[in-house]
């Protein structure tokens, strides 16, 4: 018997999923543990262990924000930038967009680069965008700034030389006399050997910023774990959705930035349908992606901590982050995001979290404002699961919304319950509707701890008529990570190379070597794309590798049309080749499981539940799972899981599938907001 085990740390709950080799799951959830996520880690794992034996572990997969958060708390290590003689102004100056409230801000200060001006240097050297040596290396004046480095005490350095992608030599030998005295050092075409010199280089600087953080938080994991007799290998969740392992994501620690978000989407294509939108809701904030054909969408760059509406991340906002990622929209608005009133008493919902500590206030653990749980608490919807809930405090805290908007407690707390849903909404917006998708081709599938109770709501506002909530819902993420491949990117700008397939080949060598494999080894998968523009123009698209020049053609004339709306065509370049090796995982056991019968008898009781429709509060069936019987069950009705509450509200109903998900199916005669 061996065992694998899916670790998900999200702001409020660590959850654990231990998978046996004939499919069977075991699920822990405990609270995060902010001052050291590893004890938090170390709780569920235990809990899901019980008194089996941990040396049967042979693999753990983990997905962490630990990068994320380092980045949008400024808390990573001091880092020295390293340039091009004349360029080292580049990162100081930055690139911001004045967005949202900003625009009128009078007193509006830009926030501070990621690295200070007077950590920034110049070596003499240039090379060419197409790679011919225009100036040689110094290799003095290297040294000189090797010393004046070290001098400062900054023990990483980020090394970003003009046109590295074409020409690497230049940056190998800086980074060699650097490392002579500095133990961090990290280059751009080590990292991201990609055109645009201001993202490669911030891509760059957050790689060394945030290493030497996941270097110690993955080595310290090793060793907790392994205390508790747990030796397998480490692996972690890429941003692109793939499986690295925890060595290489120590040195590449920028590709695991979204490394959390990743994971459920994953389980959120693994439902059976080709066309879905994920709806991920933890405790902290909401996430939405597209899936197309069972494939997310992804994009190549991304912004950590960007502005925008419905915390879209704009360009111009943020830290660009040149590395592929699930291309995911995210809102503050979670179970434990705060319900408050504005100066003008206007309710409002987040982005503020209560957290895991003191947590909603119904929690009991000394938290006392109004949260959206405490608000579904209130409204009937919501009972205790992984830890008891007091309906008392949940009641006092939403008085302090209600006195004061002179409307009734239970009328306050559907405000906070449509507000938020209202808020999640508005992601899924940005991922369908403002690119040009029609979201109601596609089935909503609900996730986390609190996305089964707003589901129903943030589909209808699309005619949204499916939504699926899989089995272990309140912990897809953590699950989603036991069928994540092992797999790992890399890209090189080469404008028109002269033989493609040489470069694909190299490519996808080294992308082998870092997963430990051969390119050439059976079951590897090496996919190949290529990113075009029209001649003359400064941005490209990225279309599937095709050596037929009108077939490259013709993709990206499809590809544009569908992005911009504009049908053109012209003559095309080539910008970068990417290359993408996967080492499959086993199947899983659990999917080829039969699930337990359903019971056909009545539901464990009823409970009083607050909808509108039903003329307010009304007594509604409370099922599980296994309670649902066969037919299909009328809202208002709820169903209860093991880590989260389904919501059916009048005019949907929910059926239990055979994959043990719960589909629910709005009726022709439900509202649209």
């Amino acid at each position: 018997m061996g065992y694998t085990i899916g670790v998900d740390v999200g702001g409020t709950f660590t959850d654990v999923v231990l998978r046996g080799t004939h499919g069977a799951i075991t699920v822990a959830k405990c609270l995060s543990t902010h001052y050291d996520p590893i004890a938090g880690i170390v709780t569920g794992v235990t809990r899901a262990l019980a008194d089996r034996d941990p040396a049967q572990v042979t693999r753990v997969v983990h997905a962490t924000t630990l990068a994320t958060n380092a980045v949008l708390e400024r808390k990573g290590v001091r880092v020295a930038f390293v340039t091009t003689q004349g360029f080292r102004a580049a990162i100081p100056l930055g690139r911001y967009a004045r967005v949202e409230e900003d625009r009128y801000d009078l007193r509006f200060s830009p926030p501070p680069p990621p690295v200070a001006a007077g950590d920034c240097f110049e070596v003499v050297e240039r090379v060419s965008a197409r790679g011919a040596v225009l100036t040689p290396l110094d290799p003095e004046s290297v040294r000189r700034v090797a010393t004046e480095i070290a001098a400062r005490g900054i023990t990483s350095a980020a090394v970003c030389l003009l046109h590295s992608y074409a020409n690497p030599s230049h940056e190998r030998e800086v980074a060699a006399i650097l490392r002579e005295s500095i133990p961090d050092v990290v280059t751009s075409s080590e990292i991201w050997p990609e055109i645009r010199e201001y993202e490669r280089a911030t891509t760059t600087i957050m790689s060394a910023y945030i290493g030497p953080l996941m270097a110690s938080y993955l080595s310290r994991l090793r060793e907790r774990l392994a205390e508790i007799g747990i030796r397998a290998p480490i692996h972690v969740m890429e941003s692109s959705g793939g499986v690295i392992s925890a060595e290489l994501a120590a040195r590449r620690a920028v590709a695991t930035i979204e490394s959390g978000p990743a994971a459920g989407v994953l389980a959120a294509a693994g439902t059976g349908f080709a066309n879905v939108i994920s709806f991920d809701m933890g405790g902290t904030t909401a996430k939405t992606c597209v899936v197309r054909g069972g494939r997310p969408e992804i994009t190549h760059e991304f912004h950590v901590g960007g502005k925008g509406s419905f915390g879209g991340r704009r360009a111009g906002t943020g830290v660009p982050i040149k590395t592929p990622a699930i291309d995911l929209a995210e809102v503050g608005a979670g179970g434990g995001s705060v319900a408050w009133l504005d100066p003008a008493g206007a309710l409002r919902v987040g982005p503020h979290s209560a957290g895991s500590s003191p947590g909603p206030a119904c929690y009991g653990l000394g938290g006392s404002e109004p949260t959206v749980t405490d608000a579904n608490l209130v409204l009937g919807y919501l009972s205790s699961a992984s830890l008891p809930l007091s309906p008392a405090l949940a009641r006092k805290a939403l008085d302090r919304l209600a006195s004061p908007s002179g409307v009734s407690r239970e009328e306050a707390a559907y405000a906070v319950h449509e507000i938020v849903s209202a808020s999640m909404a508005s992601a899924v917006h940005v991922v369908t509707v403002q690119r040009g998708i029609d979201p109601r081709g596609f089935a909503l599938v609900a996730f986390g701890g609190a996305g089964p109770m707003h589901a129903a709501r943030v589909a209808e506002r699309f005619g949204i008529g499916t939504v699926v909530v899989p089995a272990y819902s309140g912990v897809a993420s953590a699950a989603g990570l036991l069928s994540g491949a092992l797999s790992t990117d890399r890209v090189l700008s080469r404008l028109d190379a002269p033989d493609p397939a040489a470069v694909f080949a190299s490519l996808a060598a080294d992308a082998a070597g870092d997963l430990g494999v051969s390119p050439s080894d059976p079951g590897v998968l090496v996919s190949r794309s290529v990113d075009v523009r029209f001649k003359g123009q400064s941005h490209d698209l990225t279309v599937e590798w095709t050596p037929e020049r009108e077939v490259l053609a013709s993709r990206f004339s499809e590809r544009y049309e569908a992005v911009y709306g504009i049908a053109q065509r012209g003559e095309i370049e080539l910008v970068s080749y990417r290359v993408r090796v996967t080492v499959p995982t086993a199947p899983d056991a659990a999917a080829t499981q039969p699930p337990p019968a359903g019971v056909a008898h009545a539901g464990p009781g009823t409970r009083r539940a607050y909808f509108p429709e039903a003329g307010g509060y009304t007594d509604v069936p409370v099922h599980t799972r296994d309670t649902m019987g066969a037919g299909p069950l009328n809202g208002p009705a709820i169903v209860e899981d093991a880590e989260s509450t389904i919501v059916v509200p009048p005019g949907w109903s929910a059926a239990l599938a055979g994959t043990r998900a719960v589909h629910l199916t709005r009726s022709a005669t439900c509202r649209t907001p």
